[in-house]
């Protein structure tokens, strides 16, 4: 099971070109997304017309869910790094890292944060340089 972050959609969108190498970097893999992809690519809608485009597409993608024990181990993660000096600009970003632990998923994304988790927890990830 592949994640593909937000980072790497965001890039993909910009740029269409760009979808040769998300094509690429999965090759036959099962792609599945969290919740805060949705949240962060909905948000992003520059028009009521993207909007609703970006949310039919986004309704029919398959999520990996958060359980009650997610939060508490992406805060303890931020905490964690925290503590070892080590800075993650976005809690969401533990929250994201905590999913693909927990689902053994691999992580795909273009978010430095993802490469310092994996410093600390067993975090399986693969930056796409685009």
């Amino acid at each position: 099971m592949l994640i593909v972050d937000t980072s790497v959609w965001v890039e993909v969108l910009r740029d269409a070109e760009k979808r040769r190498v998300l094509e690429a970097a999965v090759g036959g893999s099962d792609i599945v997304l969290t919740r805060f992809t949705q949240l962060e690519l909905l948000q992003g809608s520059r028009d009521e017309h993207e909007w609703r485009l970006l949310a039919e597409h986004l309704d029919g993608q398959v999520y990996v869910e958060m359980t009650p024990r997610t939060w508490p181990e992406a805060a303890r993660m931020y905490f964690d790094l925290r503590r070892s000096g080590k800075t993650v600009r976005s809690p969401i970003d533990c929250c994201i890292a905590q999913l693909a632990i927990e689902h053994d998923g691999e992580l795909l994304h273009c978010d430095r944060d993802f490469e310092v988790i994996a410093t600390l927890r067993s975090l399986k990830q693969r930056r796409l340089n685009m």
